[in-house]
């Protein structure tokens, strides 16, 4: 990994769309090279996917709430269920496992209160959980999909 493959990859998560040509001229190298370093860079994993990214108010899903879960249960078995009952949820954006005084933290996407009750009941009917605590966001200060290059 050296500057040129940092840069390849700042732009590429500006813009997936951008042609190799396009990157060529931003990286100072021709186009058959930054293609193959392209390539190179999925093969080894560090560009995972390329996708679209929907405005969320346009998608009318402009509501996100945090949730914050504690259980009592840490089996294989119950883990198993939860994951699955997630993933059967598209609104459940983000799910986290996390230390400290709560297990699990979901960022839930939807478009009103109404819907969000609606997972709610779903995850509550689906899942046991010792407690469940839910934060509306009031205003997004900071978002982003692109991750720092910098420490490669």
């Amino acid at each position: 990994m050296d500057s040129k493959d940092r840069k390849i990859l700042e732009l590429l998560q500006q813009n997936a769309m951008y042609t190799a040509g396009e990157i060529a001229e931003r990286v100072g190298l021709t186009t058959t090279p930054v293609w193959r370093r392209i390539q190179r860079l999925e093969e080894e994993g560090y560009i995972r996917d390329r996708v679209a990214l929907l405005d969320r108010a346009k998608m009318n899903v402009g509501i996100t709430v945090f949730v914050a879960i504690r259980t009592s249960h840490h089996s294989k078995d119950w883990l198993d269920n939860f994951r699955d009952t997630m993933l059967g949820i598209p609104e459940i954006v983000e799910a986290h496992r996390l230390s400290g005084e709560v297990d699990y933290l979901l960022r839930i996407v939807l478009p009103s209160i109404e819907d969000y009750d609606r997972v709610y009941k779903r995850l509550i009917n689906a899942v046991e959980f010792l407690d469940i605590s839910s934060s509306f966001s009031m205003e997004e200060l900071k978002w982003t999909t692109a991750v720092p290059v910098s420490h490669v």
